[in-house]
């Protein structure tokens, strides 16, 4: 089948959604699909690659964020749908880019891919320390009210996980169904461990070979939680002297981490990360992963970390807490530093006493084994579709 990605937030210099699209294109390629990823781009042109191809629609750039653009008019957009005719539309976001697949004219299944928890990306970081979640919520019923009627134009809602799903179902969004999200499983390994790289990052933390290297990975954005990660480091190492920091990743709030970061010890921004292989060393090497973001729909980076074998310090909501049950991990209250430097600790005392707890679910699931189920669901879809569109017989 062909399925278009009316993507809003692709970019190529972008976080989880592009790691998501490259991974969806090389399992089409594997599966025999054709993935079409319509997306916001500097200039209008066509892109060939394994698996499909991306067009660039010409758009604006996106205010405080210049690695993304803003999809401006729908009509290029809807014109490369019906070029491309497509058995499926996606739209990956509830803004703008899920308006155009709403509402491109087609018979298509459609399905509404649910990348992002606006609510717990911003409100929730922004108001979480005054006011509890629930009256939150309630705060932005409008959203809510938006997103059930963007949702019942489409066939229905994917999320990246069970908890996610009920979520969703709680706020009234047409039929969400979870297929959950996965990652390269065979390129994240312990056994990638390389001392020399450990080594070289300790060094450019300021920090002695023998030091403790803690990571965190991830878009230099607000909805990260950098500050939390980075003031909850500086307590932690206040007890635990050798401890480091190195944070990897680029986005609009570099600026101000650097400025947070300068006022405390052994903290070093590495900056992004493009070599994947080197990634998988970089976990297989630190620590610890400490994550700040309670918004995460899914949580690749800590998905990545435990496949890894490295133990991880996540926030106790989102995605990246759903996760942190998989492997060796500790959980603090959301946008805590106090309590993110005691679960820091904490989990180093049991590494150091050899009292990591076994796993108590499945490991991360293969992106592989994700998309599989995802055409699988698509194809389910379609077939419906179309039954019901045959004529009765005579």
């Amino acid at each position: 089948m062909k399925i278009v990605d009316i993507s809003g937030f692709y970019s190529e210099t972008g976080g989880g959604v592009a790691s998501y699209v490259r991974q969806k294109l090389s399992a089409a390629a594997r599966l025999g699909h054709e993935v079409v990823v319509i997306a916001p781009g500097a200039e209008s042109r066509v892109e060939s690659r394994t698996g499909g191809k991306i067009i660039w629609v010409a758009s604006p750039p996106m205010p405080f964020d210049s690695n993304y653009r803003v999809f401006f008019s729908a009509r290029e957009a809807w014109r490369a749908v019906a070029a491309e005719a497509p058995d499926v539309i996606e739209g990956s976001s509830p803004w703008r880019g899920g308006w155009i697949a709403a509402n491109a004219p087609s018979d298509a299944v459609k399905s509404l891919v649910f990348h992002q928890d606006f609510i717990a990306g911003y409100p929730y970081t922004i108001l979480g320390g005054i006011l509890e979640r629930p009256r939150i919520d309630k705060l932005f019923d409008a959203y809510w009210a938006y997103v059930r009627r963007l949702s019942a134009q489409f066939d229905v809602t994917v999320t990246g996980g069970e908890w996610l799903a009920e979520r969703l179902e709680g706020f009234g969004v047409h039929r969400p169904v979870a297929v959950p999200f996965g990652i390269e499983t065979d390129l994240f390994s312990p056994a990638h461990r390389d001392e020399a790289l450990r080594r070289e990052l300790l060094a450019a933390c300021g920090a002695p070979p023998n030091g403790k290297l803690l990571i965190a990975v991830g878009r230099l954005h607000p909805e990260k939680r950098h500050r939390t990660i980075i003031d909850g480091f500086a307590e932690a190492r206040r007890r635990q002297p050798g401890l480091a920091l190195a944070i990897f990743g680029d986005g609009p709030a570099r600026a101000a981490i650097a400025r947070r970061a300068a006022k405390g010890e052994c903290i070093h921004l590495a900056g992004p990360i493009k070599d994947r292989a080197k990634l998988a060393a970089i976990y297989a090497s630190a620590d610890l992963l400490v994550h700040g973001s309670g918004a995460e729909t899914y949580g690749l980076v800590v998905a990545e970390a435990i496949t890894s074998g490295l133990p991880v310090v996540t926030p106790d909501s989102g995605g990246a807490a759903d996760l942190a049950k998989r492997g060796v991990s500790a959980t603090y209250a959301t946008g805590d530093a106090a309590a993110c430097a005691n679960a820091i600790c904490s989990l180093l005392a049991d590494s150091e006493a050899g009292r990591h707890p076994a796993r108590t679910l499945a490991p991360p699931s293969s992106a592989e084994t994700h998309f599989a189920q995802l055409f699988e669901l698509y194809g389910r879809l379609l077939d419906s579709k179309r039954r019901s569109r045959a004529p009765l017989a005579a």
